[in-house]
């Protein structure tokens, strides 16, 4: 609910409050009418007689239904009150009733005694019990017993009042015998008694009332209290004896029982809302409620005693006057002197054993304060120090007498004293009930003059304040640095990515949101990870951390350097505001390229000199762009320049998305192929450069276009291969690559078992990465369960190894080979020549053949550089004793110089393209292929059978194949 909505419903509706002015203007204008009715005597004798008993009869009903109807409505402890009220009032109009019977129809005078006089006789003890109910209980005896000497001290005075003035009179008129004095004394007698006791009631019961609809309880005392009066007027001898049906005194009766009826329901309608606790409305009465309340609060101590004071006076009037005093009176007199005596006496003890417990528990809770660690300060409205505990020398470092008298405002940190001060206002002009206490943290002048974070708790007291306060410098240290850990990298000290991401949203938003000239750098250290293989992670650490106090000195002060975690960093470098885009691009490249250089300078690790460059992609903020966008963008520039060529500069361009969403385009078609059996596998021959006979075979996988035709696209073949490196670490592409490898490896060997059976020993050689090898997802035996479940010998196996990434580790590799090799399965390591890892392969793993990479076959005719690094690889080779296979041999001056180098077996174009089952069995029926002297053409190139096609570069092009 809305604010406004909530003080709406807490204000008084003007409605309700004018409907309850108009009921009691109707009650006064009813009341006063009758008043003047009666003082006019009703202009007849008949009438006023028909209104002062059928009139007040009605008036006595009406409060009784509107009591007993109110009773009905309401469930609470208030029910009997009404229902006894209810009862009441019927009293009184029952017996106003039965004297209109005589004195309006049989138009006779009233016995005495009659039934009117019992039932008015009934009228009082039910309103006294009512009272009872609607007054708070005591909750000790000795409550109670104070409780019935109070009543006795008002009713014993009014009693003896009353006695001296006129019970007197009526007790003498008992004791003439005259016929019919008895009867009627009595009743002289009862009215009064049961009325003072009734009055007594309402005088003790009015200090306490409920506080639960307070307004309805204090009308329904009012009318109970004029009802009494014109009881008191009525009795007395000036009135009783000249008393007539429709004078004025039953205007008091009947306006009383008008009071009555309207006290539950118009009292409790025109009670105003619940008024917002600490601002009462001007004018209003709880307004001056705080003035009035030592007045009213003295007022039930004093009842008592002002009643014993009327007592007296009573009897010392008839003794001035000379008359004699009445036994009764005495008697009475002693018995309230006595109560209040005894009352006094109970007084006495109360107060002895409060101010005992007051003191016990002022030293309990003085040991707690002085015995507290918080420090316990009292405030004075103007903000001076009256107390402060002990512990402010634990605390603060300044003894507690110091500190009293001081201002409190010349402890704070002044900047934290405008804060501190905005908050105590608001605290203060806060309803107490809503808001009891408080909270504030600030720093604190200590003795030794540093300053102190503090927590203090504010409480309200005598308009000043009560600070609970605690030392927490500590807590506040370890939460920045808990906060520092959150948002910086532990090795470097820089923001880490949650920060850095942060200050780029800020950077985008506010005052710099128009500002597109801002730019986030991504950089990342090319060949770390070759420090931390040669020379040791340690090593690695301190190099990073010199790289990020470089970083962090070449930037400007309002910029961030962050790492984003291992050797990748960014920077954030601030707009300027210039509108010139190519200026700024030129500036920003600038900085990078600064960058690049400071951090490609070489580093001191260990006492050795350690070279690293860096790779750095640039995104400027354009309009709109999302923080999370805007790093995107960076990062896809960082890998641009790393595959242009590393230790290099490039700033993001649009094409570079569109070429990410082109490779997800294409890894989307990949899983479409893997699910719908769309590869096919093709071999190509493994021939000898001596005999041109086929030594193996190799295969390989090809794709089935919508066209039924059997292609390789490179860009599709770098998408896998991406895949399978890139993503090694898991995702969807790696588990599609995996999964294409994993169905190459088993369609390879159940086509080998097939030829096997059909009486071609040939070997199948099968692409595989190590990372695949070792992959937790491929079962340690599977490779051995493949070959037993489909009889292949583990000798016409051939595994070319690719070892690229330098994360492999070696150890488990060596292992895994070595099993496989103890079983006869061939070990040839692929590509060798290009790999990183290529003489640790040599060094550490069970290598039979080495395959030299298509990079360097395809020039080794051309350079004479190739053909020295490719003759020496060979040689190593032969020394020991290895096969070698040159992939991609398309040209016959390849094959001869291949020969002639020492290289022993070739795969390629000059002697076969890849070709389908029909036709590899073919050519292994024919067993050899020439091989080249001169310029000779190859048997089969992939193309019709009995036919031969153009010699291409390259058996990634796309090779038309007839569909199997």
């Amino acid at each position: 609910m809305s604010a406004p909505g909530a003080a709406l419903l807490n204000r008084p509706s003007l409605s309700g409050g004018g409907k309850g002015l108009a009921m009691q203007l109707l009650l006064a204008l009813i009341s006063g009418g009758y008043a003047v009715g009666a003082a006019l005597n009703w202009g007849s004798e008949e009438v006023a007689e028909i209104m002062g008993d059928f009139g007040l009869s009605a008036a006595g009903l009406l409060a009784a239904v509107s009591c007993y109807t109110y009773a009905r409505a309401i469930d609470s402890r208030e029910r009997p009150a009404w229902l006894l009220f209810a009862f009441s009032s019927l009293m009184g109009a029952g017996g106003n009733a039965v004297w209109g019977w005589y004195e309006v129809i049989l138009g006779e005078a009233v016995p005495k005694p009659s039934l009117a006089d019992f039932a008015f006789l009934c009228f009082a003890p039910p309103a006294i019990v009512g009272l009872l109910v609607l007054a708070k209980r005591p909750v000790t005896r000795a409550g109670w017993v104070c409780l019935g000497l109070d009543s006795w001290l008002i009713g014993g005075s009014l009693l003896t009042l009353s006695w001296s003035l006129a019970l007197a009179h009526a007790a003498r008129t008992a004791q003439s015998g005259a016929p019919g004095s008895v009867p009627r004394a009595a009743l002289s007698l009862a009215y009064p008694l049961l009325d003072i006791a009734l009055v007594s009631m309402v005088l003790v019961l009015h200090f306490r009332r409920s506080e639960t609809n307070r307004s309805a309880v204090n009308t329904a005392i009012a009318a109970l209290a004029l009802t009494v009066l014109s009881d008191a007027l009525f009795t007395s001898p000036l009135l009783s004896a000249g008393y007539q049906s429709g004078q004025l005194l039953d205007a008091g009766w009947f306006a009383g029982s008008l009071l009555l009826a309207y006290a539950p329901w118009g009292a409790r309608r025109v009670h105003p809302g619940p008024e917002p606790a600490g601002h009462p409305r001007a004018g209003h009465p709880r307004a001056e409620r705080p003035h009035s309340r030592p007045i009213t609060g003295s007022l039930p101590a004093l009842t008592p005693y002002l009643a014993a004071a009327v007592c007296t006076l009573g009897i010392l009037y008839n003794v001035v006057d000379g008359r004699k005093v009445d036994r009764m009176v005495v008697f009475t007199g002693c018995t309230v002197v006595l109560a209040l005596v005894i009352r006094q006496g109970i007084m006495l003890l109360d107060n002895i054993a409060l101010t005992q417990e007051l003191a016990q528990k002022e030293n309990h809770f003085r040991s707690l304060v002085q015995g507290s660690s918080d420090v316990i300060m009292i405030a004075a409205p103007t903000g001076t120090l009256r107390y402060v505990s002990p512990a402010a020398a634990g605390v603060y470092g300044r003894e507690a007498e110091e500190l009293v008298g001081t201002e409190l405002a010349t402890l704070i940190h002044p900047d934290d004293l405008g804060r501190v001060v905005h908050e105590v206002r608001r605290f203060l002009a806060a309803p107490p009930t809503e808001e009891p206490t408080t909270r504030i943290e600030c720093r604190f002048k200590s003795g030794g003059g540093e300053w102190l974070n503090v927590e203090s708790t504010v409480n309200r007291h005598q308009g000043g304040l009560i600070l609970n306060s605690r030392d927490v410098t500590e807590r506040v240290r370890l939460q920045a640095q808990l906060q520092h850990s959150a948002e910086h990298d532990p090795l470097t000290d820089l923001p880490n990515r949650a920060l850095f991401t942060r200050r780029v949203r800020q950077a985008l938003t506010g005052r710099r949101a128009g500002d597109h000239s801002t730019a986030v750098l991504f950089i990342d250290l090319d060949g770390f990870k070759a420090v931390n293989d040669t020379i040791g992670h340690q090593a690695g650490d301190e190099l990073l951390i010199e790289a990020a106090r470089r970083l962090q000195d070449s930037v400007r002060a309002g910029d961030t350097a962050a790492r984003l975690g291992g050797d990748e960093f960014a920077a954030l470098i601030l707009g300027d505001g210039s509108r010139d885009r190519s200026a700024r691009e030129y500036q920003v490249h600038e900085i990078a390229d600064r960058l690049r250089t400071t951090l490609s300078q070489p580093y001191r690790i260990a006492g050795s000199e350690v070279r690293v460059a860096a790779s750095i992609g640039v995104a400027f903020a354009d309009p709109g762009i999302t923080p999370s966008d805007l790093m995107r963008n960076a990062d896809l520039a960082m890998y641009r320049a790393k595959a242009g060529g590393k230790d290099r500069v490039e700033m993001y361009a649009p094409q570079m998305q569109a070429e990410v969403v082109r490779k997800a385009e294409l890894a989307g078609r990949l899983r479409t192929a893997l699910h719908e059996g769309e590869f096919a596998l093709l071999h190509q021959p493994v021939v000898s450069l001596a005999t041109g006979e086929v030594a193996a075979v190799a295969a390989q996988a090809r794709w089935r276009s919508a066209q039924g035709i059997l292609f390789t696209p490179a860009e599709f073949l770098r998408v896998a291969e991406y895949s399978e490196g890139g993503a090694a670490g898991g995702g969807p592409d790696a588990s599609r690559t995996a999964e294409l490898g994993r169905w190459l490896l088993e369609e390879a060997v159940e086509q080998a078992a097939d030829r096997h059976r059909a009486g071609h020993d040939v070997p199948v050689a099968v692409r595989m990465t190590a990372q695949r090898l070792l992959d937790r997802a491929m079962p340690l035996g599977s490779v051995e369960a493949l070959l037993t479940r489909h009889g292949l010998p583990s000798g016409a196996l051939i595994l070319e190894l690719a070892v690229s990434d330098p994360r492999v580790p070696f150890d488990d590799l060596e292992r895994r080979l070595t099993a496989l090799h103890r079983l006869g399965v061939g070990i040839a390591l692929d590509g060798f020549g290009s790999g990183y890892a290529a003489i640790s392969a040599l060094r550490r793993l069970p290598v039979d053949m080495l395959k030299l990479d298509r990079g360097l076959v395809e020039g080794v005719v051309e350079s004479a550089r190739l053909h020295k690094i490719t003759a020496g690889l060979l040689r190593i080779a032969n020394d020991l004793g290895m096969r070698s296979v040159a992939d991609g041999v398309d040209l016959p001056e390849q094959v001869q110089a291949l020969r002639a180098m020492g290289c022993t077996h070739g795969q390629g174009m000059a002697f076969s393209g890849p070709l389908d089952e029909y036709r590899l069995r073919r050519a292994l029926v024919r067993g050899t292929f020439p091989v080249p002297g001169g310029a000779v053409q190859p048997a089969l190139a992939g193309g019709s059978p009995g036919g031969s096609m153009a010699i291409r570069r390259g058996s990634h092009n796309e090779t038309p194949v007839p569909p199997t």
